[in-house]
């Protein structure tokens, strides 16, 4: 009987080997595919053209044949005084479209969460099941009703675009995220109903309860939330492209694409168009990994419970 237990747990052994060596086989090749194009773009921003060109390709390049200068090249000026690439321009409109568009979503989420979450009103459970239907139709969708809701507004026009119309275009279709708000209601659905009976009891209002008690509770949720949707805009290309009739009013994703081709030959300097690239996801990689532990966090907070 011993010797049918030691061979059993032997083949046990021998199968969670095998499991373990396949399953980190498969999750080194997911994570090589993923890193070899941030690879490739960071060695493509320190070589020469003729670098670029070489057949086969240059897999590596030795530090003394690093080229710097598609770096330096990004802040250069023309002789009348305009940057070869506003890089600062766009970092700038970047930077205010995240920050409009994250606390716009954070407001919008944190009330409708609460109200879905704490406040019972008719057809509550109805309108919730609504919200939740459309995040199973395509986002491209609403591109053309958006554009003719914005266009109705007059935050769109070829001739007579302001920044500030350019900047409501860009943010208020996407202040709202039902994804959001159905993520944060799981978390705010964990917290016991006896805390809300007991603040109702002391005169508390639902305002006050949702400000002292459940956002605390929910702050590695609401970070997360914080994160994920200002990377999120960061990283938008298609609607900033769409919206804006200049491209002073435009992103640094949406700048990447075009500053780079020579109109007049379509040649691209490849070098600098990954240079700038990699300076434009520096930021997000740092957000990231200096934020990886609060959203881990959240996302194991929230659960999938209904």
């Amino acid at each position: 009987m011993s010797d049918v237990f030691v061979l059993n747990e032997k083949a046990y052994k021998r199968k969670k080997v095998i499991s373990n060596i396949i399953t980190y086989a498969f999750l080194s090749l997911v994570a090589i595919s993923v890193l070899i194009p941030f690879y490739w773009m960071i060695l493509t921003s320190f070589k020469t053209w003729t670098q670029i060109e070489a057949i086969p390709p240059i897999l590596y390049l030795a530090p003394s044949k690093w080229n710097l200068s598609n770096y330096t090249d990004l802040f250069l000026t023309t002789s009348a005084g305009q940057p070869l690439f506003p890089f600062f321009t766009y970092l700038k409109n970047t930077v205010l479209i995240s920050l409009l568009t994250t606390t716009g979503t954070i407001i919008t989420t944190i009330l409708s969460a609460f109200a879905f979450a704490r406040l019972n009103f008719k057809g509550r459970d109805t309108v919730f099941a609504i919200l939740l239907a459309t995040m199973m139709v395509p986002g491209e969708i609403f591109i053309l009703t958006n554009f003719l809701t914005i266009n109705k507004f007059g935050w769109y026009s070829i001739y007579d675009q302001t920044y500030s119309d350019a900047i409501l275009a860009m943010t208020i279709p996407f202040m709202v995220s039902v994804f959001y708000i159905f993520y944060l209601r799981q978390t705010f659905k964990q917290i016991p109903n006896e805390l809300y009976y007991a603040a109702k009891v002391d005169g508390t209002s639902d305002f006050k309860y949702l400000l002292k008690v459940m956002i605390p509770v929910a702050m590695p949720t609401i970070v997360t939330i914080i994160i994920l949707n200002a990377m999120g805009a960061w990283s938008a290309y298609i609607w900033p492209a769409m919206v804006t009739a200049e491209d002073k009013y435009r992103l640094v994703s949406n700048g990447l694409r075009g500053a780079f081709t020579d109109t007049s030959t379509g040649r691209t300097d490849y070098g600098q168009q990954m240079a700038a690239a990699v300076l434009v996801t520096m930021p997000l990689l740092i957000v990231f990994f200096t934020f990886r532990k609060q959203i881990m966090r959240g996302v194991s907070r929230s659960g999938i419970k209904g």
